[in-house]
């Protein structure tokens, strides 16, 4: 979440006018995350969060968006759809972006997540891929692997701006990664693709809320698991890896989904695949941020140290002191 598109209080007010939930009474705009532009609105009905899509979520992509939050809202799980405002439209217009009102769920993420809170958000994520066996829609993944290299490009020998050495070094990952990648030999669902701490709520060793779907598709299934896994088992430098949480991740995974002998094989190199998306996506945004957004950027190199962790071969000794 963050704010790109900042929304004055009389148009946000027009806006809810659209809707049965009341008057407006406080907005505040959410610098956490880099994708869309969000307000925790309060209203004096209820409290909402107000997101605008931002130029890296297309609006054609939306309806698919809607419809799987409401299958997985209609399957029990704690998802916020998008609220319908008086004729029935979730998605609209405000300030030159789609736009939607969507609920809002009680909980905290966490900075530091315990064993007990990693197997309830592995026990989550393989609860939401039991619920999409019967979601027909699909979506490629728009950050998938056939996306990295175009990015890698794109991003160019600035990424030495970054790091000496690291446009080198993400070269030869993404060489490494690309040839060893298990391309249509491991089953597919539709999947979250970005289920970092941030995106799951927590009440107590309880989840309450999975939020922030934007990233959704369908690609291989346990990919959602080594994202989750890269994202939750560092701490946020990447430095420290806790193998307590990772396991715990699992363990509650393979509840719903015991890994086969491909998927634990594949996995070192689907991990290692979501620090290069990660890595890359940040280091796009990094170079490329406006100055005047609210915004927190991400240190693309908390990636290069997960990386250094599921394949150390891939780092030159040049590099290892930022790993």
């Amino acid at each position: 979440m963050a704010v790109y598109t900042h929304v004055s209080a009389e148009a946000l007010s027009r806006f809810l006018s659209r809707y049965n939930v009341g008057d407006l009474v406080s907005a505040k705009g959410i610098a956490e995350g880099v994708e869309n532009s969000n307000y925790l609105v309060d209203t004096t009905r209820g409290r909402f969060i107000l997101t605008l899509y931002e130029k890296r979520v297309a609006a054609d992509d939306l309806p698919f968006f809607m419809a799987l939050l409401d299958h997985l809202a209609t399957k029990g799980l704690p998802v916020p759809p998008a609220i319908p405002d008086s004729e029935g439209q979730s998605i609209q217009q405000l300030e030159g972006r789609p736009a939607c009102l969507i609920r809002f769920l009680p909980g905290v993420s966490l900075s530091h997540p315990t064993p007990s809170q990693a197997l309830a958000a592995g026990d989550a994520l393989g609860q939401m891929h039991h619920a999409f066996a019967d979601f027909t829609l699909t979506r490629p993944n728009t950050m998938g692997i056939d996306t990295w290299r175009p990015l890698f490009d794109r991003c160019g020998r600035s990424l030495d701006q970054i790091a000496p050495g690291l446009h080198d070094t993400l070269d030869r990952a993404l060489d490494h990664v690309v040839e060893r990648w298990p391309y249509d030999t491991l089953d597919t669902c539709a999947i979250h693709a970005d289920l970092f701490p941030d995106n799951v709520l927590m009440r107590g060793d309880q989840v309450s809320g999975l939020i922030d779907f934007y990233f959704a598709c369908t690609d291989i299934r346990v990919l959602d698991l080594a994202v989750t896994h890269s994202a939750w088992s560092f701490d946020a430098t990447g430095t420290h890896h806790d193998a307590a949480i990772g396991h715990a991740l699992f363990a509650g995974y393979e509840r719903h989904f015991p890994l086969s002998t491909a998927e634990r094989d594949a996995f070192p190199t689907l991990a290692a695949g979501a620090c290069l998306r990660f890595a890359l996506s940040r280091a796009w945004d990094w170079l490329n941020t406006p100055a005047d957004a609210l915004v927190t950027r991400k240190d693309p190199l908390a990636y290069l140290r997960r990386l250094a962790h599921y394949a150390p071969d891939l780092l030159p000794d040049t590099m290892k002191h930022h790993a």
